[in-house]
């Protein structure tokens, strides 16, 4: 599409809000990503904006893997084979939804915007076994569930293009029993994978627009660092704006839902 000055400062407004929530929330900003593309930036191929929304996520990821890295919060091994396993589920999620009807895609993608937003107003318990590692001795009961749900979460998150942390985060508690400051900074190695392996499946089909990208990023580190600095000064008043955003992310859901409810039904 053609960069005029509006869409260039929506891209980058587009990306400041996606890096802001992703900075206040630790996550949920990539599920903005498609909505903003479409509807703000004005990206007409639904199949465009997963692709380019998917190579925004994995660059975030990276940027907020840093901090959690070196707090120390990152199990890298369990992060490396949920992160395999779940590759091979996001190649194959993304050749899928590639063959999928454009608008029927985003109708299903509002209806995953309703469900991601009932769960963030779930509170998580914070409660597991930081002494948790996958050893030659804890493998035999590590590696099947870290597998076979790395594979499950990948096949979604490469379906809808999305960084799937919303699912990951509590995939990888179900499957080590990993507390969740472990389980958030590890998520962010699988959510920058499954991002990766989606973003150059739509890259060899020509589905990602990378001035774009340059832009959507660009405003996401400058939302991030806004994010985190507003997060750190919310105190107790951040669970609240939470709720609210999950609140946010359902309006949006059921909006992008009605506009695709005759491509959904088929007709």
């Amino acid at each position: 599409m053609t960069l005029t000055t509006f869409v260039t400062a929506a891209a980058l407004s587009s990306g400041l809000t996606v890096g802001l929530v992703l900075g206040l929330f630790g996550g949920g900003g990539s599920i903005l990503a498609v909505p903003l593309l479409v509807y703000v930036v004005g990206v007409s191929s639904t199949h465009l904006a997963l692709g380019t929304s998917a190579v925004a996520v994995a660059a975030s990821a990276l940027a907020n893997l840093v901090p959690h890295a070196r707090a120390g919060h990152v199990k890298w091994r369990c992060a490396a084979v949920f992160a395999a396993s779940g590759i091979l589920g996001a190649l194959a999620g993304a050749h899928v939804a590639k063959a999928m009807n454009g608008e029927r895609l985003l109708a299903l993608f509002g209806i995953v915007m309703i469900v991601v937003g009932i769960a963030m107003l779930r509170r998580r318990s914070t409660e597991g076994n930081s002494a948790v590692r996958l050893t030659n001795e804890s493998a035999l009961k590590l590696l099947p569930p870290l597998v076979a749900t790395g594979f499950a979460v990948g096949l979604f998150s490469g379906f809808f293009g999305i960084g799937g942390g919303f699912l990951i985060v509590p995939g990888l508690i179900l499957a080590t029993g990993m507390p969740l400051a472990f389980a958030i900074g590890t998520s962010l190695v699988a959510v920058a994978a499954f991002g990766a392996a989606t973003a150059a499946s739509y890259a060899v089909s020509g589905f990602v627009d990378w001035r774009l990208v340059g832009l959507f990023v660009g405003g996401g580190l400058v939302g991030g660092f806004a994010g985190t600095a507003l997060g750190k000064g919310l105190g107790d008043g951040k669970p609240w704006l939470s709720r609210a955003f999950a609140v946010l992310v359902m309006a949006v859901g059921v909006s992008i839902v009605i506009k695709g409810l005759p491509a959904l039904i088929g007709r």
